[in-house]
């Protein structure tokens, strides 16, 4: 015989017969941890920055909604937003519906 079929013969030998389960187990495990290390707790953590910035919103703010309106900030409830688009239009808007400022862009 030569060597390769040595020790091809021998791998299934060497292993437990309970171990491939336990072994199926920690790499279940293993794929949930970088799971939620990868996607969910930075995904929590943008959802947390842009509750607080949609919170800490005042009057005066560069803001851009959902859908792609600049406009700025001009009147806040509890769950909407009036945004002062251009001139005298006003548009009120759901408070989700903010997405970011943009008074960093117009001054690069």
């Amino acid at each position: 015989m030569n060597i390769p079929a040595i020790v091809l013969d021998a791998a299934p030998a060497a292993t437990a017969p309970g171990a491939s389960g336990a072994s199926f187990w920690v790499m279940i495990v293993l794929m949930f941890v970088i799971m939620w290390l990868f996607m969910i707790r930075p995904q929590r953590k943008q959802q947390k920055e842009l509750e607080k910035f949609r919170s800490e919103l005042k009057r005066g703010d560069k803001v851009v909604t959902a859908g792609g309106i600049y406009g700025t900030v001009d009147e806040i409830k509890e769950r909407t937003i009036l945004i002062k688009v251009d001139g005298d239009v006003k548009l009120r808007v759901d408070k989700s519906s903010i997405l970011r400022d943009y008074s960093e862009d117009i001054q690069k």
